[in-house]
């Protein structure tokens, strides 16, 4: 297990380049299975988890050809679908929740598909019935081994059909999709999720052949298609990683620039670092924070503390909850901070409270931010990543804070943001990475 060591208290100037965006990666790879052409897919994130799904493509059989550093050429023109009953793969695709997205194009391409119960970030309960009911009413029939941790799914033919999704699930709607382009007539999906990594999705599909109308809406049509062609895509930037840069400037007191940040895709997240008092300068597609010595939280309209919350596209992404949870702690005045989707989320915040955060963790869904103002600085600590966000998280609060700090289990960060301690090295950051 790896370490950051970081000493905190320097404010950081310069200009970054966020990666593209992880969770469209993990959607569009498993898409080049719908197809024995080569499909290119370029600004791709070199992480841990996008390159272990590479991985388990390349021993199904997927030819893979990297062009240059973010740029891969795919070929699924030979797949081997006894590799997916190995205990090989079952170890593999136990290890990323996003192998849970090969069974839709398996099942359209090839008419059944392996996959064992997907692991993940321990952030809650993230159930997969939403993929299995949606993929059930186009023809799939689910058989589950004695305990419970391997599928097998399997259909005489997919046909289109209409399905409500029971859950806004971007995985689940992602694999619907990808069932569907090749089912027999139409499929319409409702309350379909409708994230820029779903559009993207939807846009690369239609670059292949397929017929989705609908796009960026939760109601999606879909014509099946026989065959799907190959096609270019680029990924968007991601805009997890805008957020968290947005929110590192504000807490360490720093200039940054963050280039190519896709500011139309970005929905409302600089709004809401900007209801925590943070100043955005737009030019063109990048987005310029100057250094700030204080920055104020809004308050509602009449007079009451705000509240910020995550809700399905087009509201706040819950990826960034815990980012703004501790952009608000050198923030001026009080902040409700309500995660909704998953149940553990929040409890990496004991760690903020021991660096010296004024924090309430009400319940395990809502926490209270009493913003320190800068009137008293955070102080390092020793502590462990939990998962992706909470360890970017931490890190941020550990660059603004006074001595040295040490964060544990590094693995979840860089499963989520490549390359983050030399990038932010770059802008005057002291990190070390500790093997």
């Amino acid at each position: 297990m790896s370490s950051f060591v970081i000493q905190g208290g320097y404010p950081l100037k310069g200009e970054i380049t966020p990666q593209g965006a992880k969770n469209e990666t993990l959607q569009t790879i498993c898409a080049v299975l719908l197809t024995d052409q080569k499909v290119t897919i370029t600004n791709i994130p070199e992480i841990h988890d996008v390159m272990r799904l590479i991985e388990i493509l390349s021993e199904m059989g997927v030819k893979v050809n990297k062009l240059q550093q973010g740029d891969y050429e795919f070929q699924a023109d030979e797949i081997n679908i006894e590799y997916l009953k190995s205990q090989r793969f079952k170890e593999s695709a136990a290890r990323l929740r996003g192998s849970i997205m090969l069974l839709g194009p398996m099942l359209a391409r090839f008419k059944q598909g392996f996959i064992p119960r997907p692991g993940g970030d321990k952030i809650g309960r993230r159930r997969l019935d939403t993929h299995f009911t949606g993929l059930f009413k186009l023809g799939v029939t689910l058989d589950i081994d004695d305990n419970g941790s391997f599928y097998r799914a399997h259909t005489t033919g997919l046909k289109g059909t209409y399905i409500h999704m029971d859950e806004i699930s971007v995985t689940g709607t992602a694999n619907v999709i990808m069932a569907s382009v090749l089912a027999e007539g139409t499929t319409t999906i409702y309350n379909a999720a409708c994230e820029p990594y779903i559009q993207q999705l939807c846009s690369m599909l239609n670059s292949m052949g397929a017929q989705i109308s609908g796009i960026g809406s939760n109601l999606l049509t879909i014509q099946g298609v026989d065959k799907l062609s190959g096609c270019v895509h680029h990924t968007l930037p991601d805009m997890i990683e805008v957020g968290s840069f947005i929110g590192l400037a504000a807490l360490t007191q720093s200039e940054i620039t963050i280039k190519n940040c896709g500011i139309k895709h970005l929905g409302i997240i600089p709004d809401v670092f900007e209801k925590l008092g943070i100043i955005l300068v737009k030019n063109g597609d990048d987005i310029i924070i100057p250094q700030q010595k204080s920055y104020e939280i809004d308050t509602f309209m009449d007079g009451s503390i705000l509240t910020i919350y995550d809700a399905p596209w087009p509201g706040f992404t819950p990826d960034l909850i815990s980012i703004v949870l501790v952009t608000a702690i050198q923030a001026k005045g009080s902040v409700l901070i309500h995660q909704k989707m998953f149940e553990s989320r929040l409890f990496f915040v004991d760690k903020l409270i021991d660096m010296g955060a004024q924090i309430i963790l009400c319940d395990p869904h809502r926490a209270t931010v009493i913003g320190l103002d800068r009137k008293y600085p955070l102080r390092g600590i020793e502590m462990t990543s939990p998962d992706i966000r909470a360890g970017m998280a931490l890190l941020n609060a550990a660059l603004s804070a006074e001595g040295t700090s040490r964060i544990h289990n590094i693995e979840q960060i860089d499963r989520g943001y490549q390359f983050i301690d030399q990038r932010l090295n770059k802008l005057g950051a002291r990190i070390t990475r500790i093997s």
